[in-house]
């Protein structure tokens, strides 16, 4: 009777996924043709990154160190697997705001009356922001080839590069779905989905090689997941300098494996968060 009940509860389970997989992939449509309706912010979100590029590499390259070289062509190589991971990083803000606003104008309220599946609101909605932030690395790759960034690794060390960049912003974005549930108004989201970021990215070895950073600051950019997944990009990149001393600190020695660990656990652990953070407020 049990082996009955077993192959039963089978094709109902792979039901209930098969339908959670449709629910998500249709509020990810939804997403994404309310962010074609609203080019702004998807124009908007291009020219920061791009300006972080010409700022750094413009203004500050040539001034700062990397290895033992003041090159402003060794800084641009180095700088760019920071810009990168910066812009799919604060891609988290738009996440926030974008649920928040849905919660603020009640139309998740009309999403739970609906027979979906409770996550599918929120997957829907990281869904679209992954897409729209594969779409702004692409832009932001061309700029950057634009400048005179190269790499110096094989195809596939770079698309593996720039998978671990897609995977952080990915799990990111649950943070961001987190945060735009738990505050009031979009406003709110906007500040708190950016403010945590501006530690995070800039103690960290995006911009300056973190063996030049304070003690205490140096130890927090070694193990901060952000530093990480820099860390890989610039290996799978082919961007890190020859003379380029690798901090002793495990992430930074095995930056493949740390990035995908960091970025493994963030998303399991917000995404759980966020999800029990919906269901709650659904009551």
């Amino acid at each position: 009777m049990s082996t009955v009940a077993e192959h039963a509860a089978r094709p109902q389970r792979r039901g209930r996924v098969a339908q959670s997989v449709m629910d998500s992939l249709v509020m990810a449509r939804r997403n994404l043709i309310r962010m074609t309706r609203i080019p702004e912010v998807v124009l908007f979100g291009l020219i920061q990154p791009i300006m972080f590029v010409v700022l750094f590499t413009y203004v500050f390259g040539g001034s700062i160190q990397v290895g033992g070289s003041l090159s402003q062509a060794a800084y641009r190589e180095f700088l760019m697997a920071g810009i990168f991971a910066q812009t799919v990083t604060f891609a988290t803000a738009g996440a926030s705001a974008g649920i928040a606003e849905d919660m603020h104008k009640g139309l998740v309220d009309r999403f739970r009356s609906l027979p979906m599946a409770r996550g599918a609101v929120l997957t829907g909605r990281t869904l679209a922001d992954f897409v729209q932030t594969a779409l702004t690395l692409v832009v932001l790759t061309g700029v950057a080839l634009l400048i005179g960034w190269r790499t110096h690794e094989n195809f596939g060390s770079v698309l593996a590069g720039f998978g671990l960049l897609l995977l952080l912003g990915y799990a990111f974005s649950w943070i961001g779905a987190l945060i735009g549930l738990l505050v009031r108004t979009p406003e709110a989201a906007t500040s708190g989905g950016l403010i945590w970021l501006f530690p995070l990215t800039f103690i960290s070895n995006a911009f300056v090689d973190s063996n030049r950073l304070p003690t205490v600051f140096r130890h927090i950019a070694e193990w901060n997941p952000f530093s990480t997944t820099v860390q890989a990009c610039r290996e799978l990149f082919g961007n890190l300098p020859p003379d380029f001393v690798t901090p002793d600190a495990w992430p930074m020695r095995h930056p493949i494996w740390a990035s995908i660990i960091w970025s493994l656990l963030i998303l399991v652990v917000f995404r759980t968060l966020a999800v029990r953070r919906y269901r709650k407020s659904a009551v």
